[in-house]
């Protein structure tokens, strides 16, 4: 016969009914200031003969009456058979985890271990408790009362385990009578404390151990291969069952601009793409987001999220969705700017060909600090030139004004800088990023299908 197990069922529930009459206070006298004095009333588990030999005695007849205090004990545990269901139900629940690394405390995209979990059907009980107030006073009475009374109408839900497969967890706290007063008329020349009953009864399951199997179960499926990519599909752990699956829905493709997101036909090529810096223009469609998003289901304003994935970003960016009131072929998109990446640059006024303007020649007098990206080389002789001093620099470089030397200077060589950099244009409040040698638009652009998710 295999070893008992003890669980801690009935224990679990006791503890979560203490909390509901943990952290509650009563007036204990008034401060030299004239303010109430307020005192925690502990909790302890204990039945009422040999509580109230504790606190009248303790095992002292010289030692005051410990109070306020509350005790609350099992009165009884019965059987509840209008709850049973069938004795010999067993349910079946297939387990997977994420791959746990314990060198970063993290859990992997990978999947860890699987089991199957079988569940035998539990036992059905009602837990009677009784709730015993030790007060000193009549008016600690009633305030224990006030603040209690209320939370029970007509019941109160507890839960004794956050585990997820426990089917048992969840019970509902029922009060089921209250005798105020434990002193009797006449009282006599005795002075007992005066003890509040509060009874109460809570529905529980009892379970027996659960059976716990390794899961041989297929791992993975690839669901869609396609582009002679069989090798890298099967190898990519991205597929694993159980990991979270990208839908498209009917292989459309989205814009963003601004704070906008337009919903685009699929299987077609849209100029200027995502690899410059160029903001793409708004396309002429009659794809509208309702007749979409209305398949999945109803959209919450502010609530329902597009998650957009950036070929050039490690991470996704996050943003919220509401409906456009004037045209329905755009959505709001409000992007969670924790989500974004950071400037690694200081901010550019502006994005210029230098050939064509320059200080006074369409552009402000320059001031100490003034920035441009420039997408022309300058350096050459020329009187396109002359406006630039005497700075020699390179397409996609960025450029500076020093007021001391009343210079231009390179503040950015594009050629000198293999990393990725991030940096902000102030006329548009466009991010751009600098990566394989080019400035483009760090994530307004194109998203093709694949590339985002919907989350309703």
């Amino acid at each position: 016969m295999a070893a008992y197990f003890y669980d801690n069922q009935i224990r679990r529930f006791l503890i979560q009914f203490a909390k509901i009459f943990s952290n509650w206070e009563v007036t204990k006298g008034k401060d030299p200031a004239g303010n109430n004095i307020l005192v925690r009333v502990p909790i302890m588990y204990g039945d009422s003969s040999r509580q109230a030999a504790t606190i009248i005695a303790n095992n002292s007849a010289s030692n005051l009456p410990s109070a306020p205090l509350i005790t609350f004990y099992i009165s009884a545990l019965e059987y509840d058979q209008r709850r049973m269901q069938d004795p010999t139900y067993t349910e079946r629940i297939n387990v997977r985890q994420r791959a746990y690394n314990p060198d970063t405390q993290s859990y992997e995209t990978t999947q860890g271990q699987a089991f199957t979990v079988e569940r035998l059907m539990p036992v059905p009980y009602t837990l009677r408790l009784s709730v015993d107030f030790w007060t000193t006073n009549y008016n600690q009475k009633l305030e224990l009362i006030e603040q209690l009374g209320t939370i029970f109408n007509p019941s109160l839900e507890i839960q004794s385990t956050d585990n997820f497969i426990d089917w048992t967890s969840l019970s509902v706290v029922y009060q089921d009578g209250l005798t105020f007063s434990s002193r009797t008329i006449p009282q006599g020349t005795a002075n007992p404390i005066d003890v509040l009953t509060w009874k109460f009864y809570m529905p529980i399951w009892l379970s027996a151990p659960a059976k716990l199997r390794k899961m041989g179960v297929i791992e993975k499926i690839i669901a869609s291969i396609f582009k002679g990519n069989a090798l890298t599909d099967i190898q990519d752990d991205d597929l694993l069952l159980g990991t979270r699956q990208k839908i498209t829905p009917y292989g459309y493709t989205v814009s963003l601009v601004g704070n906008q997101l337009q919903i685009l036909p699929a299987n077609q090529d849209f100029d200027p793409s995502n690899q410059d810096l160029n903001v793409p223009p708004e396309q002429n469609t009659t794809l509208y987001w309702s007749s979409v998003l209305n398949v999945y289901g109803t959209i919450r304003p502010d609530i329902s999220q597009i998650w957009l994935q950036n070929p050039y970003m490690a991470t996704e960016i996050v943003g919220t969705i509401a409906q456009d009131p004037n045209d329905d072929r755009y959505l709001t998109y409000t992007i969670d700017v924790d989500t974004l990446p950071q400037d690694t640059l200081s901010p550019v006024d502006s994005v210029i060909n230098p050939l064509v303007t320059g200080p006074g020649s369409g552009l402000p007098t320059p001031v100490n600090g003034r920035r441009y990206l420039i997408v022309d080389d300058i350096g050459a002789t020329g009187d396109s030139t002359i406006a630039w001093g005497t700075v020699v620099a390179k397409a996609n470089d960025i450029i500076e004004y020093d007021s001391g030397l009343s210079e231009w200077f390179v503040s950015f060589a594009s050629d000198a800088d293999t990393v990725v950099q991030y940096v902000k244009n102030l006329t548009t409040a466009i991010q751009y990023r600098y990566t394989d040698g080019v400035w483009m638009k760090s994530y307004e652009g194109f998203y093709s299908q694949g590339d985002y998710s919907i989350v309703i």
